[in-house]
């Protein structure tokens, strides 16, 4: 990746190394622990608030992958119901659930996105 020639003075240029991900004490799928190199990026100093998000969204046109339409064709046998942009969204449970299950706490949700995070009615005003 190559960095613009001028930054904004809210971003930071971070150089990019190298540094070990994974772990060996914890969840199977975190092992091993190897080396990983990143390239440089910049990344904004401060958190980006949903206002400065929908700046972003203007100025750039940009469609997040949560409002993308899906190909059927990408999705042989699926619903139609199933084939609608949305996101899953997290659902409270009344107490413990088997991890092992997802939907207990997950629910797809269609029309969920950033500007609606619960789905539709929802707003991150």
């Amino acid at each position: 990746m190559s960095a613009p020639a001028r930054l904004p003075s809210e971003r930071v240029e971070l150089p990019g190394g190298e540094f070990a991900m994974g772990s060996d004490h914890h969840y199977p799928e975190e092992a091993p622990v190897h080396r990983v190199r990143v390239g440089p990026f910049a990344i904004d100093r401060d958190q980006v608030t949903n206002a400065r998000y929908a700046e972003f969204v203007e100025a750039t046109s940009y469609v997040t992958v949560a409002e993308r339409p899906l190909d059927p064709a990408d999705y042989p046998g699926a619903p139609p119901e199933n084939l609608v942009p949305g996101s899953l969204v997290f659902t409270p449970t009344p107490g413990p659930v088997d991890l092992r299950h997802l939907s207990q706490w997950w629910t797809w949700t269609p029309g969920a996105c950033w500007r609606a995070p619960e789905g539709p009615g929802s707003s991150v005003d």
